[in-house]
């Protein structure tokens, strides 16, 4: 099984806390790349959580409530500076221009401390790691299979970029606010064994999701 799923939260129709924990990934990055913090070592970690109100089955961020950064770094570098590095350099760029932190929304800034030795050294292992980060941050739905070691001919891969796509083209025609898109296969087998769409009620105009199913079936050759 592979899934697509889609959000009419952020402009890139993806998780909001997906989208900031990965763009904090980024700027990481960025501010290694481009000496913005010198000490900044590649190996790091983000998480981001967010407060939501349901709104007819759609979800509508109110806040952030707490971002986690974890961050490899050159040894001799003290806490108190990686806090207020991370915070001047990565949280408030990145989180800061959403409008949605306040007062209360907790950081944690390498919490465990000491963080110099990372990548390789530290951890190993390749294929099926980082599944869920690689898709919606624990958003939808996960058939399991991991994208990494694999090339676009894998199923795993290529039909969860279909299933995004159908997902995503649903809810950028506004045909829903909300949408998990599931499509299986079997191995030889060039049609779907099953397609399946899930609008968690958010179908607009009277649709359902019998409806959209249909649209689907028209519109993509899976």
């Amino acid at each position: 099984h592979m899934f697509g799923y889609a959000s009419d939260e952020t402009a890139s129709l993806m998780p909001l806390t997906h989208s900031l924990a990965t763009q904090i990934g980024l700027r990481l990055t960025e501010v290694r790349n481009k000496g913005i913090l010198k000490w900044v070592r590649p190996d790091g970690k983000t998480q981001v959580t967010v407060e939501y109100k349901k709104v007819k089955g759609a979800m509508v961020p109110q806040r952030v409530h707490t971002v986690v950064i974890s961050t490899q770094h050159d040894d001799g570098i003290s806490q108190a500076k990686i806090v207020e590095d991370l915070t001047r350099e990565v949280v408030e760029p990145v989180v800061g221009k959403t409008g949605l932190m306040d007062k209360n929304t907790i950081l944690l800034l390498n919490p465990s401390g000491r963080f110099v030795i990372g990548g390789p050294h530290g951890d190993t292992g390749l294929t099926g790691r980082k599944i869920i980060i690689d898709t919606y941050g624990g958003w939808g739905a996960h058939g399991g299979g991991a994208f990494s070691g694999k090339d676009p001919t894998k199923a795993d891969r290529s039909a969860a970029y279909a299933a995004r796509w159908i997902a995503k083209s649903l809810v950028a025609a506004k045909l829903c606010k909300r949408v998990l898109f599931q499509v299986s296969y079997a191995i030889g087998v060039a049609k779907p064994l099953s397609i399946f769409v899930d609008s968690y009620g958010t179908a607009q105009d009277g649709r359902s999701d019998a409806d959209l199913l249909k649209i689907v079936e028209e519109n993509f050759d899976l």
